[in-house]
């Protein structure tokens, strides 16, 4: 009903109560050398955009470090072989706000990093993220605004890490592409093909 809806930020204060000083002190506009520490321990990350076309959310990931501290307030970010969708990138020619949330395998706590990028195609600096002598296609330089880590409750009631053993029981590629498309792409064949596919076209 319309009445229990939420439609001033006075009613979320109200619901959730005051913030503890901690949550607030946390954040400041700069990578700390402890955060510093944190972030260059983290292999995998979620890049949050928004452009023209909307939201986009997607995932990055290298083995750690993940990002290059260039200094307290710059970060790079080498931009890997995907799907081509480029839906982040796009967001950011029309509106460079951008967002990173870094996680660290079996830690609680993440750490998110917000300020706003460009992208580079500098080719000394695409060459100084090469892989077996694959380049990136970009590197997102982020000017840093605001880094805080957040608090480990959400990672410890989804239970993620206590999970890596587990034979997760979800669709998987071939299946969702299968079903999303009536049977015109995916498929077990696709399934088949994936991980080789994935291996041979990682960098």
């Amino acid at each position: 009903m319309s009445e229990h809806i939420i439609r001033s930020e006075k009613e979320l204060v109200a619901l959730f109560g005051p913030v503890a000083q901690a949550s607030i002190r946390k954040e400041v506009d700069r990578i700390h050398p402890v955060y510093r520490a944190w972030i260059e321990a983290s292999p995998f990350a979620v890049l949050a955009t928004s452009g023209l076309s909307g939201l986009a959310v997607s995932p990055r990931g290298d083995p750690a470090p993940l990002v290059r501290v260039v200094d307290e307030k710059t970060l790079f970010l080498a931009e890997r072989r995907g799907n081509n969708r480029i839906d982040g990138l796009r967001n950011l020619l029309h509106n460079p706000r951008i967002s990173l949330l870094f996680l660290v395998p079996g830690i609680g706590e993440s750490l998110r990093v917000s300020g706003r990028a460009e992208i580079s195609v500098e080719p000394a600096l695409l060459e100084s993220f090469a892989v077996d002598g694959a380049l990136p296609k970009c590197v997102v330089r982020v000017k840093v605004e605001s880094v805080f880590f957040q608090c480990g409750r959400a990672i410890m009631r989804s239970g993620i890490w206590s999970q890596l053993q587990v034979k997760l029981t979800v669709p998987t590629a071939g299946a969702m592409l299968s079903a999303i498309t009536n049977d015109e792409v995916g498929g077990a064949s696709y399934d088949e093909e994936l991980p080789q596919r994935q291996r041979s076209t990682l960098y």
